[in-house]
């Protein structure tokens, strides 16, 4: 596994006991948790587990664990032990969640306190014992928002936590409840890319949504890929084709948000893993961790890229080309200006509205001058990162 220095958050996918019962596969669905509070074997003891979260505290990464607070798998003790806590058909049966294929889990009744009390305390669990920094929270809007507000001032009041919904903004409480949510729409651009049914024009209004759609202090998850996207609608290279770079880059530098990189998008990951078995990504594949690590040392080290009212608003460059996208960020003396061409080709563009500075190419060192008005020659499927004046 390649490291990425410039990460700061690692997200555990659910380390909880899947369940036996109704599995499908042979691995089952690591969101079918057959105890809440345990630790699966197969991956070590509840000591290693504190032991990894010590050790990555001590390195300056914070713990986010995956939660599944919809349903349940169907060996869960809370089946035998408090049936009322489920959603039942008129015949009195256990159902999984209705309009889904989701046959391996039980649906929880959120009508039933005593399942709230218990499913709060299990979070709870994770953040008193484990000292654990925040929750990716799955499914998040099908859970009623008045659950969300208990459980985050219960467990907030512990310490600060980072919450991430697996949702969009309108589907849970952005700001009260949750501090980030998906990015759906920028993914669903970045997909569009590679047919031809996006362009700047779209990119421009889903970043431009971003500031009206979030409350101060609150961002949207950004990513070209995850664990879902791989698994179900296909790789990064089925999806947007050469963009991967390019579309990555926007998710660093645009004004809002918090990039994310899924296992194995630092080498390149060109395989849909099986959800529902086990399989494995090839780790000698060309590594691309240089690309992102100096892609996320932008994010951690340029003050004009930091988020809300740490860093600069970001101010479009005109290019007469659709496919070109460029803007500048300006933080005190900090400057950053970035071109991306998610043309299949090499473009030379006429652009308008750049600042007229020095600079420092970020991927090459090489000096490079910008003047406002010019022309720029940008290679097929890439980008120009422009960085000027101190961090």
């Amino acid at each position: 596994m390649f490291q990425i220095p410039s990460a700061k958050v690692l997200w555990l996918m659910p380390i909880q006991p899947i369940s036996k019962e109704k599995r499908k596969g042979t691995l089952g669905s690591y969101y079918s948790i057959a105890d809440y509070k345990a630790v699966n074997p197969e991956f070590g003891t509840a000591a290693d587990f504190k032991a990894l979260v010590d050790k990555a505290h001590g390195m300056g990464f914070k713990i986010v664990l995956d939660w599944v607070p919809n349903h349940t798998g169907w060996d869960n003790p809370w089946i035998t032990k408090n049936p009322e806590w489920y959603t039942k058909n008129s015949a009195g049966q256990i159902i999984h969640p209705e309009g889904t294929d989701w046959t391996d889990v039980a649906d929880l009744n959120y009508s039933n306190q005593a399942m709230r009390a218990e499913m709060i305390a299990s979070m709870k669990h994770w953040v008193d014992t484990y000292d654990i920094d925040g929750f990716r929270v799955d499914v998040a809007g099908a859970v009623p928002d008045d659950f969300w507000k208990t459980a985050t001032e219960t467990l907030t009041a512990i310490k600060p936590l980072w919450m991430l919904a697996e949702a969009q903004v309108g589907d849970v409480e952005i700001g009260r409840d949750f501090s980030s949510a998906y990015n759906w729409p920028l993914k669903d651009t970045f997909n569009g890319l590679k047919s031809g049914a996006s362009d700047r024009w779209n990119i421009g209004y889903e970043i431009s949504n971003i500031k009206s759609n979030y409350p101060k202090g609150t961002y949207p998850m950004n990513f070209v890929t995850n664990h879902d996207e791989n698994s179900w609608n296909g790789t990064v290279e089925k999806r947007i084709g050469n963009n991967a770079h390019a579309a990555f880059m926007l998710c660093v530098t645009m004004s809002q948000g918090m990039p994310l990189i899924y296992s194995g998008q630092e080498v390149g990951l060109n395989k849909s893993l099986r959800f529902f078995e086990r399989d494995t990504i090839d780790w000698s594949a060309p590594s691309q961790a240089d690309f992102y690590s100096k892609a996320l040392a932008l994010k951690t080290t340029q003050g004009a890229l930091a988020n809300g009212s740490w860093g600069g608003a970001q101010t479009r460059i005109t290019t007469n080309h659709p496919s070109v996208y460029a803007f500048s960020r300006v933080k005190g003396d900090n400057i950053v200006t970035v071109f991306v061409n998610f043309s299949a080709e090499e473009v030379t563009v006429d652009y308008s509205g750049a600042i007229d500075e020095d600079y420092t190419n970020w991927f090459t060192g090489e000096e490079a001058e910008l003047e406002e008005d010019g022309q720029i020659t940008l290679p097929a499927n890439g980008y120009l990162v422009l960085t000027h004046g101190e961090c």
